[in-house]
């Protein structure tokens, strides 16, 4: 099907656009920008240099993609942004192109994010995640898939969210939220599993009590972390929610949020 641009809308003839896009008035398009099929631009969106988009995504007024990023060591390199397909994004979102040469800052599918979020450079957000109202997620971070960010939720450079997690209303965190929890609270905390999603997600039962348990020893135990990973592996039935457990600590350079 053909597109459908408005003549108020700003379109670099370089842009390389497939079938039936939408864009209505007073959008703006750069010329270094691919978009898929399907995709729709409501007004006063801005597609800036470096987008690479899939198909069917929806992009309402005021966002900008691929904005510059707000980081002291972008030095003017060629750099990208890329996003998936059947993303939602809302009223007022900024997501920044990467920072160095190569680079890219990456959103995948089926998210939806929400008005008034800003992700910056480098960030990476997996599929299926809900990224809430206000929220602010700074450069080089990595969201899991179906993690969801509930509002004005401030994550730090450099954090990972675990898949499946859920990080409530207003929390701020600068080290990482593991799988299938719910993180609570100022200062942040572990808050329990997060039953709603893995219900949801079909995780069995017994599963869902098997990473209960895994939980109870990282976060409640008097043990050093290294020990407590040790006694999941020895007392936990094994799946893989626990090997992605595992490995999502093993991996961590900033550490967990709080034990207590």
């Amino acid at each position: 099907m053909a597109n459908k641009i408005s003549p108020q809308a700003y379109v670099d003839p370089a842009a390389k656009l497939g079938d039936n896009i939408t864009i209505y008035p007073f959008a703006y398009i750069e010329g270094d920008v691919e978009i898929g099929d399907g995709c729709v631009f409501y007004p006063f969106t801005s597609v800036m240099n470096g987008t690479r988009m899939g198909k069917n995504n929806i992009v309402h007024q005021g966002t900008v993609l691929a904005a510059l990023p707000q980081d002291f060591e972008f030095r003017g390199d060629k750099t990208e942004l890329i996003i998936g397909d059947q993303n939602i994004i809302r009223e007022n979102v900024v997501i920044n192109r990467a920072t160095y040469a190569g680079n890219k800052t990456q959103i995948g599918n089926g998210n939806c994010i929400m008005e008034g979020v800003h992700i910056s450079h480098d960030t990476i957000i997996y599929h299926n995640c809900v990224i809430g109202y206000g929220s602010k997620i700074a450069g080089d971070c990595v969201i899991q898939d179906n993690a969801i960010l509930s509002s004005n939720v401030v994550a730090n450079p450099g954090v990972r969210v675990g898949r499946a997690a859920m990080v409530q209303s207003g929390c701020r965190f600068s080290k990482d939220v593991p799988p299938y929890i719910v993180a609570t609270h100022n200062p942040i905390e572990y808050g329990g599993v997060n039953a709603t999603i893995l219900t949801n997600s079909g995780i069995a039962p017994n599963v869902q009590d098997n990473i209960a348990q895994a939980y109870r020893l990282i976060f409640n135990s008097m043990t050093s972390l290294f020990d407590a990973l040790i006694q999941v592996r020895e007392q936990v039935p094994d799946s893989q929610e626990i090997q992605n457990i595992i490995k999502f600590i093993n991996d961590s350079k900033l550490g967990l949020i709080s034990r207590t």
